[in-house]
């Protein structure tokens, strides 16, 4: 049975094997500081280990569980906000007119085409937490009204 595991401060998928009689791990991938199983984390571990099964719905949901939005001060909470807080940062300092300076169109498109998913993702995500009229969704409700 694979399941997510934490050793320092990164995640990392492991399988337990039994060989010879004893229970050894087997690191399937390291999934990073926040447990990500992305597409290409399941083709890797796929290609590198075509042997193991794995329940790849049942791992992403034990990885959604993870992060306890109710303890603010968590690590992984506080990095969550700091790296909201720098990616705003960062967005407030681009300009369009650096964009046309840009040596190559494709960097722009490519600029634009992410600025356009990121967007979407947040327009998304913001109405997921205003569905939830419960802790999250009157969370939104106070900072409306600031």
């Amino acid at each position: 049975m694979a399941f997510v595991r934490r050793k320092g401060n990164s995640y990392y998928l492991v399988h337990n094997v039994r060989r010879g009689g004893k229970v050894r791990q087997l690191h399937l991938a390291r999934l990073g500081e926040r447990a990500r199983i992305t597409d290409e984390v399941v083709r890797a571990v796929s290609k590198k280990h075509p042997f193991v099964e794995l329940n790849w719905q049942a791992l992403r949901e034990q990885i959604s569980t993870q992060l306890d939005m109710a303890d603010a001060s968590s690590p992984a909470i506080q990095k969550l906000v700091g790296d909201l807080r720098a990616l705003n940062m960062d967005l407030a300092d681009l300009f369009p007119p650096l964009l046309r300076i840009s040596e190559t169109p494709a960097v722009a498109r490519e600029l634009l085409v992410q600025l356009r998913l990121l967007q979407s993702t947040l327009q998304v995500k913001l109405n997921q937490f205003d569905r939830k009229r419960g802790r999250f969704g009157t969370a939104t409700l106070r900072m409306q009204g600031r």
